[in-house]
């Protein structure tokens, strides 16, 4: 009796196995590779391999090499999941701005996301232009949206955090530019990430609309300067309803006393919500922050948290 007991656990463990095997193997694999050593020498030929409005994940394996294209994950494409090599020699790269031919801000992006449901891991996503115009990067539309251990590099405009309802996750991130570098509409969080400011200018340009209870939320970041820059701004509104918080985050003595601008002395700053809670640093001390911003207290600070901002507990790719 007990051989068999034994042997139906066995089978019971075996059929188990090949049962969760063959629940991974549902997801198709991709692997990217400059050197046509994987399925594909681009990074869009393989998206464009991927099932449409598919609910299983594609994974697609990237290869360290550059990869000088430019990309976009049209909204058709979903629940894909990006896994590079290495972020810091896995890049890829364009040099698009505005004012190169037709180009304008909104058509300069290396890559552009509007499907949900995306993660990506270890990658460098760069605009390699230089300063003659707004020139993104990165620009994401898409819900859902997750960004692990990646470099996002450019200058003005470098990332575009967009879509209205759309809901952005960025952790462990370096992210780096000059003027309005993180700008859009969405709902995103910056989650122990590093932001390299590279001018004297503005960090953050929110766009968020009326009524969105979060915009950008910025936690246990480090903000950083390159050697010699100073006078920079959290950020100022690019619309009415900016919604920008800094919390926990180390703030260096770069950061203007005033801490934010009004974008020209318009009339947003009586809309726009910018808020700090428990920064570090010696641009940390709000003292001479402009009288329309807030410190938040205790209680409030409570509610921002990842789960109450995104919902991410609930999301497929995270």
């Amino acid at each position: 009796m007990k051989k068999k007991i034994q042997l139906f656990g066995i089978i019971v463990l075996m059929l188990g196995t090949i049962a969760w095997s063959c629940s991974r193997n549902n997801n198709k694999r991709i692997i990217v590779a400059a050197d046509g050593s994987g399925d594909y020498t681009t990074v869009q030929e393989a998206i464009n391999a991927a099932p449409s409005s598919s609910k299983e994940t594609t994974v697609i394996y990237i290869k360290s090499g550059v990869y000088k294209e430019k990309v976009v994950v049209p909204a058709n494409k979903q629940n894909i999941h990006f896994i590079g090599e290495d972020a810091k020699n896995t890049i890829i790269t364009w040099d698009d701005y505005s004012g190169k031919g037709d180009i304008n801000t909104f058509t300069s992006y290396t890559m552009k996301i509007m499907g949900n449901h995306i993660l990506m891991e270890n990658l460098t996503i760069e605009n390699s232009e230089g300063l003659r115009g707004q020139a993104v990067a990165l620009d994401v539309e898409g819900d859902q949206c997750v960004f692990k251990n990646c470099r996002i590099v450019g200058n003005q405009d470098t990332l575009y955090a967009a879509g209205d309802n759309a809901r952005q996750y960025f952790k462990n991130c370096h992210i780096e530019g000059t003027t309005d570098f993180i700008f859009g509409s969405s709902t995103a969080v910056f989650q122990d990430c590093d932001i390299q400011c590279k001018k004297q200018s503005f960090i953050t340009a929110a766009r968020t609309p009326q009524g969105q209870p979060f915009g950008y939320v910025f936690m246990n970041c480090k903000i950083k300067a390159a050697p010699g820059i100073g006078q920079v701004y959290l950020g100022r509104p690019w619309r009415a309803y900016a919604n920008v918080v800094f919390m926990n985050c180390q703030l260096g003595d770069f950061i203007r006393p005033e801490g934010w601008s009004n974008w020209h002395d318009t009339d947003r700053y009586k809309t726009a919500f910018y808020a700090e809670h428990h920064n570090t640093g010696a641009g940390a001390d709000t003292t001479q922050r402009v009288s329309w911003s807030h410190q938040l207290t205790d209680e409030q600070a409570q509610k921002y948290t990842v789960e109450n901002i995104l919902g991410l507990n609930s999301w497929k790719l995270k």
